[in-house]
């Protein structure tokens, strides 16, 4: 269904004041929810009581991190010296807390010079963005946009 401008104000202009309020509380809690989520694995589900969502979500990403960090991955800093290191450390910080759970599991250091610690990086950057993915979606549940 097309809806034209006028279509809008009209609409805007019928709403009472009391719903703009409730709606801007929910996106507020909807933001909390997905900070909380990617500050967390799956917390963000767990707050919205979608447990199974949550827990799975939590076991993925936690999975991917300890194993990516066991197989030395890179686990990028925020002082890259180009653009892909930059773009790295932002996949790898999605993680939320798990990315300093991966940063101790890194006592030894990366070795990518073997197929192992290549591949352990690009688990740790998935964990990530599968991470920032998962939020986006608790957001978006708690914003009460179809999950």
């Amino acid at each position: 269904m097309d809806m034209t401008e006028e279509t809008v104000n009209t609409i805007a202009e019928a709403a009472p004041a009391a719903s703009v309020e409730v709606r801007s509380a929910r996106v507020r809690w909807a933001f909390g929810i997905g900070v909380a989520g990617w500050l967390l694995p799956g917390l963000g589900h767990a707050l919205q009581r979608m447990w199974g969502r949550a827990l799975v979500i939590f076991l993925a990403v936690g999975m991917l991190v300890y194993v990516g960090a066991s197989m030395r991955g890179n686990v990028f800093t925020s002082n890259g010296a180009d653009a892909f290191d930059r773009l790295g450390y932002f996949a790898d910080l999605g993680a939320g807390s798990f990315y300093f759970v991966a940063r101790t599991l890194e006592r030894n250091g990366a070795d990518v010079s073997h197929s192992g610690g290549d591949y352990g990086t690009r688990l740790l950057a998935t964990a990530g963005v599968l991470n920032l993915l998962a939020a986006l979606h608790a957001y978006e549940a708690a914003r009460g946009r179809k999950a």
